[in-house]
């Protein structure tokens, strides 16, 4: 594990706000030197009454204008203690961004010089105190709430995969981008500064944003970042653990790169069915074009099929990636299908590999020789370096594709000088479809384990839950207009130039249909539409996937996990749920849904906001193999949804309007 945090925290902060004509800088000290395990729903009661009671002191204390306040938070070795000081210059108030360090990470700065105050008065005493912990109450900010800072600019540069220069999207110079990690409840602030000529987003595959899709970097949810331009993404790896990965979501910038891993470690007190391994690497593995973003997004505008790929990558390259590990010892590898359009298979050569996560959840513990990964999966493997010593083919190859592209890397133990042996070793070959499902219905649910809480991952017992509502989607290929498209019940998606979040939270009409697609699915011919699922928080629905064609589909889900409690082939029927896996379903956001059969997966609806879900294969989510959800209750709280941020950018009908 790369990240060793302290338990125990100092805050230092400053806080300005105007009450009157008078900009008050308020110091606040908070020591912290244990954690009290409560569990995010208590924390959330308790932030709710420190929000009423601030609320009846603002009530009848005047604030003229409340825009957003900052408060900088810095480690700070000071006793606890609360001051105030008053500044009679120009008010000014600041946007909530939590700087913190970990105890004794680096000195604490030197005290700001600030005028002496006047005595405050003892309505401002109550009034001061109020306004820090509402801050902090809204922000979340808590001990165990650490914040990680990055500055992400992207531009072009050349880069060479498959030996043909080719112009890629990198990420502080770096393909594939940076990788990320960061604990359980972590809070990130990433400024994404975009120096390419097209807008961006740039998406979380995988992070749940609680409360906050607002930071989900989708069309739906965000305008796009324009050129010259930047954003700030603030958002909370809340109650998570796992391997995912970060992306750019607009048109097919992908294809270009711009992609990362995104780490999520177990905080220490949380126990890990595992002993430490002795390293852990990232594989992000996908199929590669060398035809530019720009051309393939115009073969796909102007109606044309997406092409097949020209190779295969290993973190970027197709034969040279390198992972050097000791005999004896075992290393976590985290594999992510970062890829448009193929599943792949992968293996390492006369090495086991343990599963031991998917996707956030910890796994029963079974042993491989090659693995499934579909477009937009994660999954994690222990291998042990227990074979005699020189170097071995790590490899990753197409499935279910007439042509098979392979790439490949290299495991390296650091006791030898030998190379590598023998061929490259095959995966199932001509094992199809049903040796994939076979494999997939073996990832089940470790129910002992703990994930990002102490309680075990088991102690959820979902098959014992009433669905509150059953939904059949179908994804077909159609022609509209003259042109390629894909579709959902029949309804090809448009995406709006206003984002749908941004409509719902401004009343804005004409940019969405609720609803708006036939359940199930009809006959008549695909159309286009912008349809939006209605569903009420706390629902516990389930979803059949329905794939009448001749290629594996996958799907993915923002913003919640699933499980997934059925793969079969042929047409899905009632009686099918006798044979649903009620007890250890895997839980993940992205299912595969094979060739002529369907998938079943149940999804509590316990995160509020609006919810893309989408063809992972990046083509057909393109052309229009996506919907969303809007999960919504009438109660207003911090508690089901935090507002729109302050720096939220506002485009299409929304423009000119106040976040």
């Amino acid at each position: 594990m790369k990240s060793n945090l302290s338990l125990g925290y100092h805050f230092f902060f400053i806080l300005p706000f105007i009450y009157g004509d008078c900009t008050v800088m308020l110091e606040i000290h908070l020591s912290d030197q244990s954690f009290t395990q409560t569990t995010s729903e208590e924390r959330e009661r308790e932030r709710e009454q420190m929000q009423s009671s601030v609320m009846a002191v603002l009530s009848t204390s005047p604030v003229p204008r409340r825009h957003d306040a900052r408060m900088a938070c810095m480690a700070n070795g000071a006793s606890s203690v609360t001051q105030q000081r008053a500044n009679a210059s120009r008010a000014a108030l600041w946007a909530p961004a939590c700087t913190f360090f970990p105890l004794k990470s680096r000195p604490a700065p030197p005290p700001m010089a600030l005028p002496s105050p006047p005595h405050p008065s003892s309505t401002m005493t109550l009034l001061c105190g109020a306004l820090a912990f509402l801050v902090a109450a809204a922000l979340g900010v808590g001990a165990d709430d650490p914040y990680r800072y990055f500055t992400w600019t992207v531009t072009y540069g050349p880069i060479s995969p498959l030996g043909a220069p080719q112009q890629g999207i990198l990420i502080d110079g770096q393909f594939p981008g940076p990788r990320l990690d960061c604990v359980t409840n972590d809070n990130i602030i990433i400024n994404v500064i975009n120096q390419i000529d097209e807008p961006l987003l740039l998406t979380w595959n995988g992070i749940k944003q609680r409360k906050n899709s607002w930071q989900d970097g989708v069309l739906g949810t965000n305008c796009p970042i324009p050129p010259k331009g930047n954003f700030t993404y603030k958002f909370q790896t809340k109650d998570q653990i796992g391997t995912f990965t970060y992306f750019p979501s607009t048109g097919l910038q992908r294809a270009a790169g711009g992609f990362g891993a995104f780490n999520v470690y177990s905080r220490p007190r949380i126990p890990v069915p595992y002993g430490p391994p002795a390293g852990d690497f990232s594989l992000l593995v996908g199929d590669w074009h060398k035809t530019s973003h720009k051309a393939l997004q115009q073969t796909l505008d102007s109606g044309g099929p997406l092409p097949f790929p020209d190779g295969l990558l290993i973190n970027g390259a197709e034969k040279t990636s390198s992972f050097a590990g000791d005999q004896g010892k075992t290393y976590l590898l985290r594999v992510s299908n970062v890829g448009l359009m193929t599943s792949i298979n992968f293996r390492v050569q006369s090495h086991k590999m343990k599963l031991v996560e998917v996707e956030g959840s910890h796994a029963l513990q079974n042993d491989y020789d090659s693995l499934d990964v579909h477009v937009g999966q994660s999954l994690s493997v222990l291998v042990t370096l227990d074979q005699v010593p020189r170097d071995y083919y790590i490899v990753a190859s197409t499935r279910f594709t007439r042509k098979v592209l392979v790439a490949t890397g290299v495991l390296h133990y650091s006791n030898s000088d030998s190379g590598l042996a023998g061929p490259v070793p095959e995966g199932p070959g001509t094992a199809g479809f049903h040796w994939s499902m076979l494999q997939a219905r073996t990832f089940r649910w470790n129910l002992t384990a703990s994930a990002a809480r102490p309680n075990p991952q088991g102690s959820y017992r979902y098959g014992n839950i009433t669905r509150t509502r059953s939904i059949d989607l179908a994804n077909s290929a159609a022609v509209i207009s003259g042109k390629q498209r894909y579709a959902v019940n029949g309804v090809s998606f448009v995406v709006p130039d206003t984002p749908l979040k941004l409509a719902d939270n401004f009343n804005i009409t004409g940019v969405f249909t609720w609803d708006g697609i036939p359940i199930p699915p009809g006959a008549a011919p695909a159309v286009l539409g912008t349809p939006v699922l209605r569903f009420n928080l706390h629902d516990f629905i389930e979803v059949i996937f329905h794939n009448a064609e001749n290629t594996t589909q996958t799907w993915h889900l923002d913003g919640h996990d699933f499980w997934v409690v059925g793969y079969g082939s042929g047409r899905w029927t009632p009686d099918l749920r006798k044979r649903y896996n009620s007890i250890d379903a895997i839980t993940r956001h992205t299912v595969q849904v094979y060739p002529g059969g369907w998938s079943a997966i149940l999804v509590s609806l316990d995160n509020q906001g609006t919810w893309n879900l989408r063809s992972a294969m990046w083509a057909r989510q393109y052309q229009g193999q996506q919907l969303y959800l809007r999960v919504w209750t009438s109660e207003k709280s911090y508690s089901n949804e935090y507002d729109i941020p302050h720096n939220a950018l506002l485009c299409g009908k929304a423009s000119g309007l106040h976040a």
